[in-house]
């Protein structure tokens, strides 16, 4: 008999390769448009502006973050704390939306990175008190694997963060991950008109 694994109410699953790749390019683009330099990003400020956009209601809500790195992407890009091992590991903060709590997971040669990801997400799909699932996923690497097992998830809300749409239809929200980082790397509205 198989068991279910119990996790948060809210998971957020994240490829650190794929936030260091958008995070590189927008910071490198929009310095050049803005002819500024940006901030780095504070990881508590952008979960906040992901839980936001995921629909998330402040609240004492219970969030599960977990990022899948291999060593290419061991530290996060342009971030405060940024090594997923020794500052991101087993730690958490809390503000209005609740207690987010982050655990990262390398393959370790057993898998790569991909292959840990799409894992991880089947077990995040199939367990057991988890009712949104947020997937930052890296799309331009894996995108049909990530598409085939987020049809498969039900009974649970799922909000996927991308730099495009989908070329097909899909059953859950999209949401551009660009906004979120822009203001977390402190491009203000009024810059962009």
């Amino acid at each position: 008999m198989e068991e279910k694994i119990k996790m948060a109410e809210t998971v957020m699953l994240i490829d650190a390769a794929f936030l260091n790749f958008v995070t590189e390019d927008l910071k490198k683009n929009f310095e050049r448009m803005l002819s500024r330099k940006l901030q780095d990003i504070d990881l508590s400020h952008l979960f906040t502006y992901l839980a936001l956009d995921a629909g998330i209601t402040e609240g004492k809500n219970d969030i599960q973050v977990f990022f899948i790195y291999d060593d290419e992407s061991a530290q996060l890009k342009h971030a405060q704390p940024s090594d997923l091992a020794k500052e991101l590991n087993g730690v958490a903060f809390n503000n209005e939306f609740g207690e987010f709590s982050f655990n990262t997971f390398q393959p370790e040669g057993m898998a790569t990175r991909e292959e840990l990801f799409l894992e991880s997400l089947k077990v995040v799909k199939d367990a057991e008190g988890t009712k949104r699932i947020v997937v930052l996923s890296f799309n331009e690497e894996y995108e049909s694997e990530v598409l085939s097992i987020l049809k498969e998830v039900k009974e649970k809300e799922v909000i996927q963060f991308r730099m495009s749409e989908p070329q097909e239809e899909v059953s859950f929200r999209c949401e551009i991950l660009a906004y979120p980082l822009m203001h977390s790397l402190g491009i203000r509205g009024d810059e962009l008109q």
